[in-house]
């Protein structure tokens, strides 16, 4: 990886954000605040955006490799977000594994998409997309 503590950092970042910002639409007993579906609508588009934006800061420092580095970030972030929900999500609240990944952790799946995809789209325009 071009930079693992930028990597692991971001990831945490990606994870970290939609976090925080859901924490106020729970009451204290765990019940959302507001429609669910409003609330996954939330999550999906801060996820969205706060990925996006670390993907890009990210591969601004990637000079070479750029399909192999979109498979490891991808592949890095996605297990450390389900690690992290693992250790809150799951754990605190109880929620079965089945559930868990049907209702949240199938998503993170765009984590390696979109980080593929940008290697992908660099290796293409910088014409090392033969290799990739």
């Amino acid at each position: 990886m071009t930079s693992l503590k930028s990597a692991v950092l971001y990831g945490f970042l990606v994870w970290l954000v939609p976090f925080a910002v859901s924490i106020p639409l729970f009451t204290p007993d765990g019940e959302p605040r507001i429609d669910v579906f409003l609330f996954k609508t939330i999550m999906l588009i801060i996820g969205s955006v706060t990925g996006a934006a670390l993907l890009v800061r990210y591969f601004r420092k990637v000079n070479s490799d750029y399909v192999a580095e979109g498979v490891k970030l991808g592949t890095l972030w996605l297990v450390m977000n389900w690690g992290l929900d693992f250790a809150t999500i799951v754990s605190f609240n109880g929620m079965p594994v089945g559930t868990y990944f049907t209702e949240i952790g199938l998503r993170y799946l765009n984590m390696p998409i979109f980080s593929i995809a940008i290697g992908l789209a660099l290796a293409h325009r910088t014409g090392s997309a033969a290799s990739a």
